[in-house]
């Protein structure tokens, strides 16, 4: 597959956060740490996680985290539709911007393949 902007977004914030954990153990890395049990299955699961995160990122007008949690709620089975209907909570709170910003999640689902 042809790597698309949310493909490479998505690449782009993890080899970041990759290397924040290189240069500082104690802060970068005890952050990707934390990330990655915020994200662990608990009271929600991850696929719910993801796709609050998603909805945080839309309202918050971050690319990165969109093509990011697009990709993460499709590999903990998240589906088009409920990625959408996320898209839909996020406008809610978001507004016309999150509108705006459901065009990267749109995107991203065709990139990461739902």
């Amino acid at each position: 597959m042809e790597e698309g902007e949310a493909v490479r977004l998505a690449k782009e914030l993890a080899e970041t956060a990759e290397e924040l954990g290189k240069i500082s153990p104690k802060v970068g890395g005890q952050f990707n740490v934390f990330l990655r049990h915020a994200f662990e299955e608990g009271a929600l699961s991850p696929k719910v996680k993801r796709l609050i995160a998603l909805a945080a990122g839309i309202v918050r007008g971050c690319d990165w985290c969109i093509a990011t949690h697009v990709k993460k709620a499709m590999e903990a089975g998240a589906t088009k539709d409920e990625i959408i209907e996320t898209c839909f909570v996020a406008m809610v709170m978001g507004g016309g911007p999150a509108l705006a910003y459901t065009k990267m999640a749109m995107d991203a689902i065709k990139e990461f393949g739902a």
